[in-house]
This record gives structure tokens, C-alpha cells and sequence, in this order.
């Protein structure tokens, strides 16, 4: 699972067309109208994932994201792994702030938490699908939430009818390699 920003932009004048012998002509100028931030989950062996587009980025919005992947995705899973970087808002607390105790406690308790060290963020193969996303998808200025959402939830179904999955090809022995400095062995 992670958590991405989007501007939103608008065109301040209309572009000029492509013509014959002639790019398309575009203004650098724009009109910015803030943002929205994107949560991905996904299953990168089944080639599924679960998007949401949000106009914050609180705890409150990932608890309840993360209550969508317990409740809506895996309702019969009686463990669910979730790998995610290190961000101060990938806490306990966010679940105990928007529910009351007893179901922040069961969703908690639905889930193994994996967190990815500092620094290994693309460890994280939700960020394999954001960048497949912004190149497929949010590529160009989109100036309302609303566009947003339609997008990502044409892209994710588009995605996920088409069972497309992540060739993880980084073992575990090339981890030991590639992180020995984050984890040094005290054996030799």
C-alpha cells in the first residue's frame, strides 16, 4: 500500500492544435487548484488493486482505507499482509482516532504491518503501479478532483479486468547484496 499527491491543474489559455507540419503548442502558464492524494493498494501475484482518490491525505483517510481493504477486499482473510514505507501517519493511532476501540482493534488485528527501511520505499511494489498510473493515466493537467477519480477508477478496472500482474523479479539474495549497508551482519 502507499499514498501518492496530484496537483490539480488547469490550463490558463487553450492550447494551440497541431496542424500540418506544426506540434501542438502549449502555454507553460497554468492555474493550479490544489490537490488530492491517491491511496493504491494492490496484489501484485493475483494483478489486482484497490485505488481511492481522497482530497486530503489524513490519518483518518488511510484508516478508512485500510478498513476498505479488510472489510471489501479479503472480508474472509483472517491475516492480511501489508507492506508500506515509513510514514509517520502508518500507525495504530489513525485507526484509534477515526473508530471507536473495539473496531480499530479488529481491523489491527486483520493485518501484519511489513514496513519497508528508510530509504527502500521502492521496495514497495504499490509504487510499481503509481508509476503505471501516472504514465498511463494522470500524465497531463486535470483540473478537478472529480476528473480524477473517473480516470483512476477506469484505469484501476481497465487494470484489474486485464489481471495484470508485477514480474517481482528481486530475491532475496539480491536484497542481501543491495541493503548489506542498511543491515550489516555482525557474522562474518
Amino acid at each position: 500500500m502507499d499514498e501518492s499527491p496530484k496537483q490539480l491543474i488547469a490550463e490558463s489559455r487553450e492550447a494551440i492544435r497541431m496542424g500540418k507540419g506544426r506540434e501542438k503548442r502549449m502555454d507553460y502558464e497554468y492555474i493550479r487548484h490544489g490537490m488530492v492524494n491517491i491511496f493504491m493498494a494492490n496484489e501484485p501475484l493475483r494483478g489486482k488493486r484497490l485505488v481511492e482518490v481522497t482530497r486530503f491525505k489524513k490519518k483518518q483517510d488511510r484508516a478508512r482505507f485500510i478498513k476498505r481493504i479488510a472489510d471489501e477486499q479479503y472480508p474472509d482473510a483472517e491475516r492480511i499482509t501489508l507492506v508500506m514505507d515509513n510514514f509517520k501517519t502508518h500507525a495504530a493511532s489513525s485507526l484509534y482516532e477515526t473508530f471507536a476501540p473495539k473496531e480499530a482493534k479488529r481491523i489491527w488485528d486483520k493485518f501484519e504491518f511489513v514496513f519497508t527501511p528508510k530509504h527502500g520505499s521502492w521496495l514497495n511494489m504499490a509504487e510499481i503501479e503509481f508509476h503505471v498510473l501516472n504514465n498511463q493515466c494522470l500524465n497531463r493537467h486535470i483540473a478537478d478532483m472529480e476528473t480524477v477519480i473517473r480516470e483512476v477508477d477506469a484505469w484501476q478496472n481497465d487494470r484489474n479486468n486485464k489481471d495484470r500482474k508485477i514480474n517481482w523479479q528481486f530475491t532475496t539474495a539480491d536484497s542481501r547484496v543491495k541493503l548489506k549497508r542498511l543491515y550489516p551482519s555482525f557474522y562474518d
